[in-house]
């Protein structure tokens, strides 16, 4: 703790360092642990669906030589996806986005209908700190994940089960696969057209104006990380 002549006291211990000062007419969406556990998650489910296209398409797969290395790096990505989701259960607020994630409020079917019918005038898509679409992918790709290992550990470990139960676990697994696939590469495309939500993910803090905008129920943004 440091003071300068002529202060009134110590400035030191009170000024935050640069990477946790919020600018001007901004708000905190994201702490680091939760940016954390989402690229982590990201990167892991990324190599799943990339080492899959290169075990599953015909053409892909004559371009790889060590096969073997390829089905290693897809079985263990797998194994891991769930690690970061548990390891950030740690931050209080992951935990506080999570309980934010599996509550539907009435708003929530008002931002469905908007949206089944385009409406897409100020206020017609009312949601909080998470949308309904939100809600719902966060939902079907939490039990997509389950599924996906729960399968993969049976197609992985032979001796687990009957034959005909690795059968379907195969037949499911490929099949979801594609599903997720579509389904991630759906999500990222979206991302890509929502500069304020990728600067929310990435720098954990967007335009108090888009917030109001887009996240009409959740204005005074989140408190300092803890």
């Amino acid at each position: 703790m440091t003071s300068t002549a002529g202060s009134a006291g110590p400035t030191g211990a009170t000024t935050p360092p640069p990477s946790e000062r919020r600018g001007p007419g901004r708000l905190r969406r994201f702490t680091r642990a939760e940016r954390w556990v989402h690229r982590s998650t990201a990167w892991l489910m990324m190599t799943c669906v990339v080492t899959a296209a290169f075990l599953y398409v015909p053409q892909l797969a004559e371009l790889v030589g060590r096969r073997y290395l390829v089905v290693t790096v897809h079985e263990w990505s797998g194994i891991l996806i769930p690690v970061p989701f548990l390891a950030g259960l740690v931050s209080r607020a992951f935990r506080r986005d999570l309980e934010r994630l599996n509550r539907f409020i009435p708003e929530d079917r008002e931002w469905l209908r908007a949206v089944r019918k385009r409406w897409a005038w100020p206020g017609a898509r009312p949601a909080g700190k998470f949308n309904a679409g939100q809600k719902l992918y966060a939902a079907w790709i939490a039990g997509a994940v389950l599924v996906m290992v729960a399968t993969g550990l049976l197609m992985w470990f032979t001796g687990l089960a009957p034959i005909v139960w690795r059968t379907s676990a195969t037949f499911i697994h490929d099949w979801l696969a594609l599903a997720i696939g579509i389904v991630l590469f759906g999500h990222i495309g979206m991302a890509f057209n929502d500069p304020q939500a990728r600067r929310g993910m990435r720098t954990g803090e967007v335009e108090r104006d888009w917030a109001e905008r887009e996240h009409s129920l959740w204005k005074d943004g989140d408190p300092p990380e803890e």
